[in-house]
């Protein structure tokens, strides 16, 4: 497929209503049901294993079911995958609110996160055909981007709220009836931005980018972005509800600023970089990862009962990961607009990878509650990048 954008005529503001319900639903699948997860194995006569099971191939199969819808939107379009992908996923989720089997519950589950995967994969394929060329772009990849880190921030506490005032099978109704009305609104508004093209469909298309540098150098990007809220998100309710005292209230506010730093900065700032060369506004991000990391060793050290001191650096690196995210997917996906939903399928992939290996050893080997493991991932990822990307 190849670009296609002369159907698209909306504004940013009424792309942003057309495009945030799928970007965030497919997070809210997994968050929002988080609250009650020590409630199901009695609701579902089962075991705490196995519904974490439940959770664990859901994230496993809404990275990797990119890798298949990637080349399926390349070949029959955006819309027809998004489409699919959204019904399946709400009436997945409709038929979990149903449900009273683990067994059924688990299968429902698979093809809920195979609809997400399908849905993710349309809508960034979507705004890449629509916005590649437009000086839009950095804003739009920046805003999706801090919804999605601002999903870990409101969904359990969204979910929690639906469970207390109308039980979890509420939850995902609420999931499902929110997809069909996305799926309702896409299916007049939402125009197809691509043509066929006489490549066809081809799984080589997932191995053309790994050839590419600057494919490799954007997806590391990306990976130190959002890998940097993954560790934060990983650290903060031990680091701040248990050493430093917080109540649940006092912390999910202070979370949430760290998300609302990286949606202000998304608007104003990324907007006002958006005619810088991109790899200088690359570095710029790498920096504000660098100086936060360097801001939150200091607090580590001197003030490690203060939220100030842990909160503060977190707003400086939210803005390095809005950075990042605004300028990541341009970088990654520029001179494959021909196969752009593979490979946005394999950019995010990959990148969900390297933060989700490195992420993960930074909580292994460095003490929890505390800020160590923040500062190590933001540190080491911030300087690979920089290297990188001063090779030519």
């Amino acid at each position: 497929m190849r670009p296609k954008t002369d159907g698209w005529h909306y504004s940013l503001g009424a792309t942003l209503l057309l495009f945030t319900p799928f970007d965030l639903l497919a997070s809210l699948g997994m968050d929002m049901y988080l609250p009650v997860v020590p409630l199901m194995p009695v609701a579902l006569s089962t075991t705490h294993s196995v519904v974490q099971m439940t959770l664990t191939l859901y994230l496993v199969l809404i990275g990797g079911g990119q890798l298949l819808f990637g080349p399926l939107s390349d070949r029959f379009g955006r819309r027809p995958i998004l489409l699919i992908g959204g019904v399946i996923y709400g009436v997945s989720a409709l038929g979990l609110a149903l449900t009273s089997s683990i067994e059924v519950f688990l299968g429902v589950r698979l093809l809920q996160a195979c609809g997400a995967s399908a849905c993710l994969v349309a809508l960034f394929a979507t705004v890449r055909d629509v916005y590649a060329t437009r000086a839009e772009s950095q804003i739009i990849y920046g805003l999706l981007g801090s919804m999605l880190a601002m999903v870990p921030a409101v969904g359990p506490l969204l979910g929690a709220l639906i469970d207390v005032y109308f039980g979890w099978r509420a939850i995902f109704f609420s999931l499902g009836a929110s997809m069909v009305l996305a799926c309702l609104a896409a299916f007049f508004l939402w125009p197809e931005t691509c043509s066929k093209s006489s490549t066809g469909f081809r799984f080589a298309h997932l191995v053309g980018p790994l050839r590419s540098k600057r494919f490799w150098l954007y997806s590391l990007c990306y990976s130190a972005g959002m890998g940097s809220f993954f560790v934060f998100f990983s650290v903060a309710p031990g680091l701040m509800m248990e050493r430093q005292g917080l109540d649940q209230v006092q912390f999910s506010v202070l979370f949430a600023s760290v998300a609302v730093s990286m949606m202000v900065s998304s608007r104003f700032l990324v907007g006002r970089l958006r005619y810088w060369e991109r790899r200088k506004t690359l570095q710029l991000g790498m920096v504000c990862l660098m100086g936060g990391a360097i801001l939150l060793a200091f607090g580590e050290i001197y003030m490690p009962q203060s939220p100030v001191g842990f909160i503060v650096p977190m707003w400086g690196i939210g803005i390095g990961i809005s950075i990042c995210m605004s300028v990541a997917p341009n970088g990654a996906l520029a001179g494959f607009d021909h196969i752009a939903g593979s490979v946005t399928a394999l950019y995010f992939c990959l990148g969900g990878v390297l933060l989700g290996g490195v992420g993960t050893v930074m909580l292994i080997l460095l003490p929890l509650q505390t800020a160590w493991p923040v500062v190590g991932y933001c540190a080491l990822m911030s300087i690979a990048v920089w290297v990188l990307s001063t090779r030519r």
